[in-house]
């Protein structure tokens, strides 16, 4: 016994009679394996050697066994990966793009792929026809790779490839006269300088800033980091004093983030992004003209943590920050893969950012703690953020991109308003203009170039699809206009794309509630007054539901209906912000009388017929020329932002100037809210025209208004 060379406080019997040296199991290899050794017969160590040496090959052997080789048509691209991995995990070794917006959970359905040949595993999934089965088509998410195989992108999904591209140029043509003079976040400029001599022996980083300085560039307030004064010598000197160096231009003072040798800027892209509670929008911009280059949208991930942010910063308490940011990150950032997949572009190839969104998604996206927005006197922790770098948050760009937040003024009215006001210019105008964001928050701002007064109140998700049993969003499928016979209560429809309905998105919920009102289906209080029996009612849990589609017209293989539950969720939304509208403008000592224009705003108001909101008693009962739709103008205001310095600096004056109306222990918001839950409201003088068109109606069957509700379902049943 002896102890071990290596170990010494360990005995070991095993002894190298070459060297004279013990080893312990751990040690236990020949020092000398290509030598002859005399001993090496009966040596131990050289036996055990040998076999642990033939362990380790074999398996390498069968790692690199387990290798497969995946190919994706018509990309043409291809990767080796492990046997046993799915086939999204690898198209995203390879670089190629799939929609997976379940985040590889299986419950969306997006990830299709055909498989031309080679052996899978997939599992059993309702998501697919038994046509798409018979094709060969698998959710890649949920198919593991068991042998090379090759497989293929389906034509809709390249279709929807081009769509994201082709949606820049109609984008384009709308928004890019908005900016006349480009000024970036982040700016790329090359540079020759003069080589130092006895005559000029200024140091590298002087001659450097004399050169920004000859071309335009600040650099009196200019930083610079230690990190790039150690890479300066060589850089400056590789290419002979011919240098690119990238500035990041933020509000007081200017950065160079990198220097490296030779001249040409490399491609300067920008990214836009909504940063909504229920969706993410995302725009691909080439910041030298300003051009969308490509354009998507997708469902933010973070609905599985609640429909609205209160859910949403109760989740993070429980869960952590970090959770519901990588949540929201990791949507971002499938939606730039897929725009620049569209584009043929690359994630270097970023180098600007801007993000809009409301209060509480900015604070989870940037890890900060959003907990006290959902306690007295709900402050947020930043109002007006720094320009960041994009590596810092993890945003699929180059690292050293410039990333601008917009800035918002309370805990419950954030960027994504500001952005919206920046676009419609409602701070330079005399008009006296209501502004409203109908979405999960429901946003309001009055005021005109004098003053600005703002408020929020959570009209719930209801609009967005959240809390509707077949509520979705605006996709190919949801229903978005409807309109009903009178007589038979027959519905007739459309849908996004002209397919088959899967459900019902918040423009086709107002037309079906304003539908159903009219022609007597309900009563004002949102009580299906049908018969039972009628076909087109059924019994759901508790409650009566309406037919909507049946299940041989639907896309989903069951009946699409709209309950009373359901019907109860769209009035107590649009009670809320009808509510907001009344507050605010009391506050102010005005009436709607008194308002010059009510612009409307957000991916939901695209389809919103407005006769038909106000039927329901979520818009006034005004004037209908008074009424624009603005589009999503959060989105509009991060492009604006993106390209031009003036409106970044913009965007914080509007902020600052917009005054806060908190609806949170406001008495009287409470009475108008209980006033609004009414179709259209309990003070019908505030809606003549409803009133008036309502009681032509009654007056016409001989129902509804001049009929006791008692005897409704028997007058419509025929009983």
């Amino acid at each position: 016994m002896g102890k071990c060379i290596n170990h010494p406080d360990r005995e070991t019997s095993y002894i190298c009679s070459k060297h004279n040296v013990y080893m312990c199991e751990e040690c236990l290899r020949c020092r000398d394996p290509e030598l002859y050794c005399k001993f090496r017969s009966s040596c131990p160590i050289w036996f055990l050697h040998k076999q642990q040496v033939a362990k380790e090959r074999r398996a390498q052997e069968q790692a690199e066994a387990a290798e497969v080789n995946v190919s994706f048509l018509p990309e043409g691209k291809s990767v080796s990966v492990a046997r046993g991995l799915t086939l999204l995990e690898a198209a995203q070794a390879a670089d190629v793009y799939i929609n997976a917006s379940c985040n590889g959970k299986g419950s969306c359905g997006k990830c299709k792929l055909i498989v031309k040949q080679g052996r899978i595993e997939s599992d059993s999934t309702p998501l697919l026809s038994d046509q798409e089965k018979s094709d060969n088509y698998v959710l890649a998410c949920q198919t593991k790779v068991l042998s090379d195989v090759t497989v293929q992108i389906p034509k809709e999904l390249l279709e929807k490839k081009l769509k994201v591209a082709g949606l820049g140029k109609e984008l384009t043509s709308r928004l890019q006269g908005m900016v006349n003079q480009i000024t970036p976040l982040f700016e790329e400029i090359s540079l020759e300088l003069e080589p130092p001599s006895l005559e000029d022996p200024v140091s590298d980083l002087d001659r450097l800033k004399r050169g920004l300085k000859q071309v335009g560039v600040e650099t009196d307030r200019m930083n610079v980091s230690l990190k790039i004064m150690r890479q300066l010598a060589e850089a400056m000197r590789k290419e002979q004093w011919k240098v690119t160096a990238s500035v990041v231009h933020r509000k007081c003072f200017d950065e160079i983030v990198d220097v490296r040798p030779g001249n040409g800027a490399s491609s300067n892209l920008g990214l836009a992004i909504d940063l909504g509670t229920t969706s993410i929008v995302v725009y691909l911009v080439d910041m030298k003209d300003g051009a969308i280059i490509a354009a998507t949208s997708g469902h933010n991930r973070q609905a599985a943590c609640g429909d609205d942010v209160i859910n949403r910063i109760v989740c993070a308490e429980k869960s952590g920050v970090s959770k519901l940011s990588r949540m929201a990150l990791t949507t971002i950032n499938a939606l730039i893969s897929e725009a620049l997949d569209a584009a043929g572009r690359k994630p270097m190839d970023v180098k600007s950012v801007v993000v809009s969104g409301n209060t509480t998604m900015t604070h989870l996206l940037l890890r900060i703690e959003p907990r006290y927005i959902r306690r007295e006197p709900y402050i947020p922790t930043v109002s007006e953020f720094p320009i960041m770098k994009a590596g810092q948050i993890g945003i699929k760009a180059d690292p050293n991109a410039a990333l601008f937040v917009m800035p918002g003024p309370a805990g419950y009215v954030g960027g994504d308003i500001v952005s919206g006001i920046l676009y419609s210019g409602l701070f330079r105008e005399q008009p006296l203009t209501l502004f409203i964001d109908v979405g999960t928050n429901g946003e309001i701002v009055l005021g005109n170039q004098e003053w600005m007064m703002t408020a929020s109140c959570s009209a719930g998700p209801a609009f967005e699809g959240g809390g509707i049993r077949f509520g979705m969003r605006a996709e190919e499928g949801a229903i978005e206009k409807i309109s009903i016979d009178p007589d038979s209560f027959e519905p007739s429809f459309h849908t996004v794309g002209d397919v088959a309905p899967r459900g019902i998105c918040g423009s086709g919920m107002i037309d079906l509630l304003s539908e159903m009102l009219i022609t007597g289906i309900i009563d004002q209080k949102g009580k299906i007054c049908l018969d039972p029996g009628h076909p087109r009612i059924e019994q759901d849990g508790e409650v009566l539901a309406y037919i909507l589609a049946t299940a041989e017209q639907s896309g989903i293989d069951q009946n699409i209906v709209f309950s009373e539950t359901d019907i109860n969720s769209l009035i107590l939304s649009k009670g809320a912000v009808y509510a907001g509208f009344t507050v605010l403008l009391n506050q102010a000592g005005l009436d709607f009388s008194m308002v010059d224009r009510v612009w409307i705003t957000g991916g939901f108001g695209q389809y919103l017929d407005i006769a038909k909101a106000i039927i329901i008693g979520l818009l006034p009962d005004i004037e209908r020329e008074k009424f624009t739709y603005l589009g999503n103008s959060s989105i509009s205001g991060a492009y604006m932002a993106l390209l031009c310095r003036e409106y970044r600096e913009l965007a914080g004056e509007i902020s600052n100037n917009m005054t806060y109306i908190d609806f949170s222990s406001n008495r009287q918001f409470m009475d108008e809210f209980t006033s609004a839950l009414f179709l259209p409201h309990t003070n019908m003088e505030a809606f003549p025209n409803i009133k008036q068109l309502l009681g032509e109606k009654a007056r016409a069957t001989g129902s509804f208004l001049t009929t006791p509700p008692s005897e409704r379902s028997k007058k419509i049943s025929g009983s």
